[in-house]
């Protein structure tokens, strides 16, 4: 007889940037990344040559980072991400990123596409982890994280 295969969940509240509902896979990277020459918009690819992450695909992830990195220009191609289809579903932080809002807050008014923005605990999530977002009774975020066992 096969036995069930048991899951870690972790849930843990947070503070919105831009409130919203998202759920992925984690893509976590513990360097800043910056939208504005780290991030192809049209495709959703990593091309920040000095970034760790360098090849690999941010859209319809959770994008899990301490931070943005620098120029106000990635509101901009974050926003075009957003509108494209090739942004993250989500993006957890460790601390609030104004540059980062931006973007965000801009796709929703002007496309009326939301990408939740969280600043929560990123400690302890690992990329491929699968990660829920939604909205808790009291207005904070609620992330949700769960993985199979190791």
């Amino acid at each position: 007889m096969t036995q069930p295969v048991e899951t870690r969940a972790i849930e843990r509240s947070g503070t919105f940037q831009l409130a919203g509902e998202a759920s992925g896979q984690a893509l976590v990277f513990s360097q800043p990344l910056s939208f504005w020459g780290g991030v192809d918009a049209e495709t959703g690819d990593i091309t920040d040559h000095s970034h760790p992450g360098l090849g690999q695909n941010v859209a319809g992830r959770i994008l899990v980072l301490p931070s943005g990195r620098g120029s106000s220009s990635s509101s901009s191609v974050l926003a075009e991400a957003i509108r494209r289809g090739t942004a993250p579903a989500g993006i957890l932080l460790e601390r609030p990123d104004p540059i980062i809002a931006v973007g965000a807050i801009v796709a929703e008014f002007l496309y009326d596409i939301r990408m939740p923005l969280v600043v929560c605990d990123i400690g302890g999530i690992a990329s491929g982890d699968r990660i829920a977002v939604g909205l808790g009774a009291d207005g904070r975020a609620i992330v949700s994280i769960g993985s199979l066992p190791d």
